[in-house]
């Protein structure tokens, strides 16, 4: 059996589009970051139904992670991981290293604003501090 490429559509949906190529679970949830402004195209933020064309280029905002994919194809249909793979170009930064992620202070979730010395420990961590 063959990964074959669907027909190309002329036009496709921004939301389509990202839900078609496996970036959104839910054409509804895709929708819905368009609508929230987690997603761009070509650096602006853009409605549901705005038109892709090949070579725009797609920031999505998922879970805190940005994903930056290129228009290869345009799709409507839902595809397999192999054939959305063909479909775009992944330039998404690698995630960061677990090490780093676990030496970043966490905050207990509802204990308010951070005091002046935990934030300067904070900045200190990072390499802020002026």
């Amino acid at each position: 059996m063959t990964s074959a490429l669907p027909s190309e559509p002329a036009q496709a949906r921004v939301d389509s589009w990202v839900w078609a190529v496996r970036l959104f679970k839910t054409r509804s949830a895709a929708a819905t970051a368009c609508r929230a402004g987690h997603v761009k195209v070509n650096g602006v933020a853009v409605k549901a139904a705005h038109s892709l064309k090949h070579g725009d280029e797609i920031r999505v905002r998922i879970g805190g992670v940005e994903r930056i994919v290129i228009v290869q194809r345009l799709l409507t249909k839902r595809v397999g991981a192999a054939v959305a793979v063909q479909c775009m170009i992944d330039n998404s930064p690698p995630p960061p290293d677990p090490a780093v992620i676990a030496t970043l202070p966490q905050r207990d979730r509802g204990s308010g604003r951070p005091t002046k010395r935990e934030r300067r420990e904070t900045d200190r961590l990072l390499g802020r501090d002026a």
